[in-house]
């Protein structure tokens, strides 16, 4: 007779557990998370949250740093004209955020690492493509500034956001509406989602599927009869993946194999509470010193609930099982670098000593002249004085002078917002 050989995990005892009432991000009274808004986005310096605007497009971005209550009066991040549909955070830049909406435009921001006075509203760039809604953004894991959308037109479309140019389009690839779309490690190959039942495996740079619809699973698991929406997290470092259902009030985690049975369930978090979405921290924003392997935002009607993950360990020192090297902030290729073919792994650091973000590192675009594309006018037979003096020359000229005056104003936005919030801490009585 047989044997049954349990498994034996160091994930095994994975604990979760929410935070103190001081540590979230309550009463959030600017306006409700809205239902389409399935997750937050989270890095190691902010939280941002879709929220409802007056039927415009808008998110929230609060510091990690400033927990409790969020004033009714909290900046927003606007200038959609429909509601915001997705957010992510640049995985190379901790104060560019990307948004995608239902006016059919992606938007990139620049967030200050202080708390502005006023919405911010001006985008560094808008990407105009798609002809129906966008659905989905995420950026490449390795290459700088290169973002890819998917939209209702069932279009893949990818950008370089340090030039506002369109890089690739994939189309005739999705019959129906893309649901999820997601990068390897290397960003050599996507991965999507469809409306249509298939899973499709795509060379973007090649721009041409290389697998679809595999026949058998290689493992398969039952979680529930819940028809809600399932959001999986994958970490790769621990090789477990997370399992949040949208109405849901609990996580399930498993550990993932090269051997059978692939799949090994480990354990469950429970809360009374459903969560309306989940957002999850990057592996080097986990604090090393508590044995954090992973951190949740759970969403409510008018709070934001960090939820972490640890493994119990009597030892205060440093755990390198639990922490392998981790991707980090620094990209691993130019955009066009990646767009000739190459393919390069993450950049990875180490978080022995803990990570500490970056400094705000401002986000330049460099659009190219669209006269250097156009070819000569040919002369016309006569020409007026207003037609002299509009010369290539001048409209050169004036654009300089428009990127001049746009500097300047956004250097005095700044420079009005540093006060204002000097004047404000000499009101509140705390300088």
């Amino acid at each position: 007779m047989s044997r049954r050989v349990v498994r034996q995990s160091k994930f095994r005892h994975v604990f979760g557990q929410p935070v103190k009432a001081d540590q979230m991000y309550e009463d959030i009274r600017v306006s409700k998370v809205t239902w389409d808004s399935s997750f937050c986005a989270v890095n190691p310096k902010f939280v941002a949250i879709i929220v409802e605007s007056g039927g415009g497009g808008a998110f929230m971005v609060l510091p990690l740093a400033k927990t409790g209550r969020v004033d009714k009066n909290y900046p927003l991040v606007t200038g959609h004209t429909a509601p915001v549909l997705d957010i992510d955070w640049c995985p190379h830049n901790d104060n560019v955020i990307a948004s995608a909406s239902e006016d059919t435009t992606v938007m990139v921001w620049q967030i200050p690492d202080y708390v502005p006075m006023r919405n911010i509203t001006e985008p560094i760039v808008t990407l105009e493509g798609h002809s129906k809604r966008v659905g989905i953004i995420t950026w490449h894991p390795t290459a700088r500034n290169v973002l890819l959308s998917a939209g209702g037109d069932n279009l893949l479309i990818l950008w370089n956001v340090g030039t506002g140019e369109m890089l690739l389009t994939l189309g005739d690839m999705h019959s129906d509406l893309i649901y999820n779309v997601c990068w390897n490690r290397t960003g050599s190959l996507l991965v999507t989602t469809c409306k249509d039942k298939h899973v499709r495996v795509i060379d973007p740079r090649k721009q041409q599927v290389v697998a679809e619809n595999f026949e058998e699973p290689i493992a398969l698991q039952e979680m529930d009869t819940s028809n809600g929406v399932l959001l999986p997290f994958y970490d790769p470092d621990s090789s477990i993946v997370y399992l949040c259902g949208k109405g849901d009030s609990s996580i399930r985690y498993f550990e993932i194999t090269a051997e059978a049975p692939y799949v090994h369930y480990l354990s469950t978090y429970s809360s009374k509470e459903p969560q309306r979405g989940m957002g999850f921290m990057p592996k080097r924003g986990l604090d090393v010193s508590k044995c954090e392997i992973a951190r949740f935002f759970k969403l409510h009607e008018r709070k934001c609930e960090p939820i972490v993950m640890t493994v119990p360990r009597k030892s205060d020192l440093f755990q390198d099982d639990l922490y392998p090297d981790t991707p980090g902030p620094e990209p691993a290729l130019e955009a066009a670098e990646w767009l000739a073919g190459k393919d390069a792994e993450p950049i990875l650091v180490s978080l022995r000593d803990g990570y500490v973000p970056l400094k705000n590192r401002e986000l330049k675009v460099t659009r190219k002249n669209i006269l250097d594309n156009k070819p000569p006018m040919v002369p016309r037979r006569s020409h007026s004085t207003c037609d002299a003096n509009f010369s290539r020359p001048s409209l050169e000229d004036l654009l300089e002078e428009i990127r001049s005056l746009r500097q300047t104003v956004q250097a005095q936005e700044k420079r009005i917002s540093d006060l204002e919030n000097k004047l404000c801490k000499f009101t509140n009585g705390t300088a």
